[in-house]
């Protein structure tokens, strides 16, 4: 076989293995920001089959900017346990007392990174167009390629059959809220649906991101800005533990009801 189509037959053949033995999974996270690969970390240390799908080509969601494209990040002092064990570097913010800050570049590779060693799949420049939806409850994914949906391509997707679904893909919390308007149902929120997200108030915001991280509906969780969103909080802006402890606390909550079922 001439080399060039053996490096061909060699991607082709360990994608698609991959792509395989993801289509059923424990848990199927939408959006590689950093709760969404937080949380895989912990729940693929728990021995759980789980996979993240990220739309865009680079996971890491908008830790990679920092603020305002100065590409340092700030993790306050609960979090730092987490960036110890994903081995993330930080020093003492020296404006503030409790917090610290961290090169964003390092902690985006760095929770890639950890994410995959222990065992979760990421893959990247895929979109989820719709859930799977089954005698109430959500029971996984309908993805395609990031480019045929952006293109508009009429082109059918597969599908990803999950446990559980956690939403993490930020600001829109697109995944509950396409489960809201779709599936009909009624969020465990105080309108039933989608609050939306307060302006920025940065110590209730961390507080409240990880308060908003729970079970919406039957199989179908968020974290990140996702549960804010959905719960209502305050945005807390380039703040990245309230992020890293909610993408730990979803973690807890799908072991524990995987355990149970």
């Amino acid at each position: 076989m001439p080399t060039e189509n053996a490096i061909s037959m060699a991607i082709l053949r360990s994608f698609c293995s991959k792509l395989e033995a993801s289509l059923v999974l424990d848990a199927a996270i939408v959006g590689g920001g950093p709760s969404g690969l937080v949380a895989a970390r912990y729940l693929a240390e728990a021995g759980l089959k789980v996979a993240v799908f990220e739309r865009k080509l680079a996971p890491g969601g908008g830790t990679w900017g920092g603020g305002m494209l100065f590409n340092e990040a700030v993790v306050q002092q609960e979090a730092v346990p987490i960036l110890d064990e994903f081995g993330i570097s930080y020093k003492p913010a020296d404006e503030q007392q409790g917090y610290f800050t961290l090169d964003a570049v390092e902690m985006a590779s760095g929770l890639i990174f950890g994410a995959l060693k222990a065992g979760a799949k990421v893959f990247n420049s895929v979109s989820v167009e719709d859930i799977v939806f089954k005698e109430n409850k959500v029971n996984g994914l309908v993805i395609n390629w990031t480019p045929v949906e952006r293109l508009g391509m009429h082109v059918d997707p597969l599908t990803v059959i999950s446990s559980v679904v956690l939403d993490g893909t930020g600001h829109p919390s697109e995944i509950i809220a396409l489960a809201a308007r779709k599936a009909g149902i009624k969020l465990d929120t105080a309108t039933g649906n989608v609050i939306g997200e307060k302006p920025m108030w940065v110590d209730h915001g961390e507080k409240q991101t990880v308060e908003n991280t729970k079970e919406y509906y039957p199989g179908l969780f968020a974290s990140g800005m996702a549960a804010n969103n959905t719960g209502g909080g305050y945005r807390m802006g380039p703040v990245f533990g309230g992020m890293l402890l909610s993408g730990r606390k979803a973690a807890g909550l799908i072991v524990n009801k995987l355990k149970e079922a």
